[in-house]
């Protein structure tokens, strides 16, 4: 459907979305759970319970019935039994004795002859209200040893037992069941309220038992809540070992991994503003004197040249930096190229990038060895590998490289690493008390760790017995170029 437009406005038709029609059951699923989980749990326990003393009540209902129906049975085809095993039938009979002479004055006696066509009854009471039956009848031709059934007379319930009295003869016995009526209809009437007291209390037992066994879950709640109002990342109080403490262990070990990597960033954005203010420092400084020097006219070419290297030097420090920062805030390389690699050529071109630019010796030894990867950023491990090297070594001084069975090894001649330096040369911004005065970001070996992980491979730092720190970069390959297609 759509919406008229405006008058007058040119407007076109706004053609307004079709509401999807809900799906059978989804109206009362959405107004169940928007309620409380304790008034749901209430809800479900009274329910149940309801549900259960239901079924009691009408299985006790039904057994206490049939019992009382049973029994009334037995005392009638007892009786009926006993009175006609006697000759009181043929006295009765031909005098017309009442009923309750027997001291059955709650009873209706019928007696029933087949010898006869049509079959002749005959008996005492209100007898003649009730009419005989087939049972009965079989009963008197001597198809049954007896029957049981529920007649209605004048608007009540009379239960009819029928036995043998001889041959062609039967016994009818019948009493009102009036007595076992208003017994069961007491007794439906206490099951009931009975019933609706256990709801009453379930429902309350339900909802004391749902806010106390909730209590956990409200607290864990209020904390989660908390931390996402204030966004302190405090841990929340655990409590017992139950399912509930697990969900809070498990936000606890949430809130650690979100702190630390809030704390990574933090110590990111502030390293990178403390890394690059040196550089800005430094470039603006040399403009100055630059735009000074032009001003005055009293520079010489000489010390103009020093001061354009140095600018170009710091623009080339910033770009490193800036790169390092854009590599480490990646999760994964944007794009990356996989493909099979020789690394031995990645190598060489790294080796000869460095010797342009550092005035060490570089000893390489390699062997052929092709991984799967991202030729730019191996080529990128492998010069901050060198650079490093290179930083560390004499001028002049040796550094050996060597590719051997998948395995990248860089020792320069350097100073050598640190005890306490050892396991964090690989972190971000790292930087040990003796390389404070020199240049560089501490990124350089945190950004091998990351490419090496990224190809499967590992990165390890030691110090060599002779002096000089050592580099082993480990790539999974081969030492053939893998087939094409595979």
């Amino acid at each position: 459907m759509s919406a008229p437009p405006a008058e007058g406005t040119g407007e076109q038709p706004r053609i307004l979305p079709m509401m999807p029609p809900l799906a059978p059951g989804t109206a009362w699923s959405g107004l169940h759970y928007r309620r409380s989980l304790a008034s749901r749990v209430t809800v479900l326990t009274t329910l149940a319970v309801g549900f259960a003393v239901s079924i009691v009540a009408f299985a006790a209902y039904a057994t206490v019935r049939a019992q009382a129906v049973g029994a009334l049975d037995d005392s009638l085809r007892t009786r009926a039994y006993a009175a006609a095993q006697t000759d009181t039938m043929d006295a009765l009979a031909r005098q017309q004795i009442p009923s309750w002479a027997l001291g059955a004055a709650n009873v209706n006696i019928i007696f029933i002859d087949v010898s006869t066509s049509p079959p002749r009854l005959f008996g005492f009471g209100t007898s003649s209200s009730f009419s005989v039956g087939k049972s009965e009848l079989d009963v008197a031709r001597g198809k049954d040893a007896s029957s049981a059934r529920t007649v209605w007379s004048k608007g009540a319930r009379w239960r009819m037992v029928a036995v043998s009295a001889g041959d062609n003869e039967a016994l009818v016995l019948a009493q009102s069941m009036e007595s076992t009526d208003r017994m069961l209809d007491r007794l439906g009437l206490v099951m009931l309220l009975f019933g609706i007291a256990g709801m009453i209390v379930a429902g309350l037992a339900g909802w004391a038992v749902a806010r106390n066994g909730l209590r956990p879950v409200r607290r864990l709640t209020t904390a989660v809540e908390d931390i996402a109002r204030t966004q302190r990342l405090d841990p929340i109080p655990i409590e017992g070992s139950d399912e509930v403490a697990r969900l809070a262990q498990s936000f606890n070990g949430m809130l650690l991994a979100l702190s630390a990597s809030q704390h990574r960033q933090r110590q990111l954005v502030a390293d990178a503003g403390h890394e690059l203010r040196t550089p800005l420092t430094s470039l603006r400084t040399n403009l100055d004197l630059l735009v000074q020097a032009d001003a005055s006219s009293g520079l010489s070419p000489e010390s103009r040249g020093e001061l354009l290297d140095d600018v170009r030097a710091q623009i080339r420090e910033m770009t490193n930096l800036i790169g390092d920062l854009v590599e480490l805030a990646r999760d994964e390389p944007v794009s990356p190229t996989v493909e099979p690699v020789e690394l031995t050529a990645v190598l060489g071109q790294a080796v000869a990038r460095v010797r342009r630019r550092a005035d060490v010796h570089l000893d390489v030894h390699t062997s052929p060895w092709w991984v799967t990867g991202d030729a730019d950023a191996l080529e990128r491990a492998i010069t901050n590998l060198l650079d490093n090297a290179a930083k560390w070594s004499p001028e002049g001084g040796v550094v050996t490289v060597a590719l051997q069975q998948g395995t990248l090894t860089v020792a320069d001649q350097g100073p050598g690493i640190a005890p306490e330096d050892l396991p964090h040369v690989f972190e971000r911004f790292y930087r040990s008390a003796e390389s404070r005065g020199m240049p560089g970001s501490g990124l350089g070996l945190s950004i091998v760790r990351s490419i090496a992980e990224r190809h499967g491979g590992v990165v390890e730092a030691g110090t060599r017995p002779e002096g000089g720190a050592v580099f082993w970069l480990s790539l999974p390959g081969q030492p053939s170029p893998p087939e094409s297609g595979s």
